[in-house]
């Protein structure tokens, strides 16, 4: 991944400030002040490690959602089926992100005593960016793994019908001084929230990523949401997309592809799922070995040879924690349009945001003069 485009004349928003506002909008949505922080750190933390797709962008979406789309602001996760280290989490048509840490929370849980635990989550909605709560296992010195349907926007390889989703896969594995490997790839080449990003810029996107509808490749992001995402690896990535999405709502009783809505319609609330899975390393290996083999393996690739035009070499989730660290002393940057919006779903639920609001004014001003 990289920076999109224009980000260096962007409002630079500290870290704090963002989150407090989200928190507070959500908050006046009818969620708990404990489900809104939930939420506002999973939207404000994929901005900070420049995954904006998945960012607050989202969060007058989900406002809708949760105020005229049916999503229960007030729905609360509980085990729906359990068998040993195996269980169901019913997220209650909550946010994902709910449902999610509730799952992540269990299976680390378990995982302490079992080695092993999986959950899929049902009755459940968007959830954000996978990475988020893979990483949750990484403090426990286990490996996080979780994926997510999300609403079919590829086509069988050769068709034109838009029933398979980009369906996210997440994987973090614990590393020592090398960092830790954080792997979060959608099926698509380019994810439908980041095609958003690039309309709302006025940017092409690569000319690999989607087709229109007449299933031409094209690069104009207004023509590629109406169109088809392109996947990965070509069949091979529309065969990964179906297996993460059955994973996901054949394990729940969930909705699979077009059942749970479509891009023009919408989702349908509560027919989306995901699952989580941790893999308690010590039960198997010493976590200190793994660690070291682990930043082993990291070196390796980073010090290997390089193609003519290439000045670095990255292993996943290199640049995302880069870029979270230079965010968190430089603040976030956000264009206009998404400050726009936040401003404006604050005010359709009287949700005080007051310095992202004088914030956002002053830098106005200031490109103004």
């Amino acid at each position: 991944m990289a920076l999109y485009p224009g980000t260096e004349n962007e409002l630079r928003v500290p870290q704090k400030i963002l989150h407090d506002a989200v928190v507070a909008i959500f908050a006046n949505c009818g969620m708990s002040n404990s489900d809104a922080d939930t939420v506002a750190g999973s939207l404000v933390e994929a901005d900070l490690r420049c995954i904006h797709s998945h960012g607050v962008l989202r969060a007058p979406d989900y406002v809708g959602k949760l105020r005229h789309e049916g999503v229960d602001p007030t729905g609360q996760p509980h085990i729906a089926k359990e068998f040993g280290n195996l269980a169901v989490v019913d997220c209650g048509n909550n946010l994902g992100q709910i449902g999610m840490m509730s799952a992540a929370q269990w299976c680390i849980e378990k995982a302490q005593e079992a080695g092993i635990a999986f959950a899929p989550i049902s009755n459940s909605n968007h959830a954000g960016t996978m990475e988020y709560y893979a990483r949750k296992a990484l403090a426990e010195g286990m490996i996080g793994i979780c994926g997510t349907n999300a609403l079919p926007t590829m086509a069988p390889w050769g068709g034109k019908d838009k029933l398979v989703g980009i369906n996210p896969l997440g994987i973090a594995i614990p590393g020592g001084s090398e960092g830790d490997f954080v792997l979060d790839i959608a099926l698509g080449e380019m994810a439908h929230g980041k095609i958003c990003v690039f309309a709302q810029k006025g940017e092409p996107i690569p000319e690999t990523c989607a087709y229109d509808a007449d299933g031409k490749s094209t690069t104009d992001a207004a023509a590629a949401l109406d169109g088809l995402i392109r996947p990965i690896g070509g069949h091979k990535g529309v065969g990964m997309g179906m297996a993460i999405g059955m994973l996901s709502a054949l394990m729940s009783s969930s909705g699979y592809g077009t059942e749970t809505g479509n891009m023009v319609d919408g989702p349908s609330p509560g027919r989306d799922s995901q699952f989580f899975m941790a893999i308690n390393v010590s039960a198997l290996q010493d976590i200190n070995e793994v660690r070291g083999r682990s930043d082993e393996i990291l070196r390796q690739i980073r010090q290997s040879g390089r193609a003519a035009e290439t000045e670095q070499l990255f292993v996943p989730g290199e640049i995302e924690a880069s870029l979270e660290a230079q965010f968190h002393d430089e603040g976030i940057p956000l264009n206009k349009e998404t400050i726009s919006d936040l401003l404006t779903a604050a005010e359709s639920v009287g949700a005080d945001i007051k310095p992202l609001a004088e914030l956002a004014a002053s830098h106005a001003k200031s490109n103004a003069s």
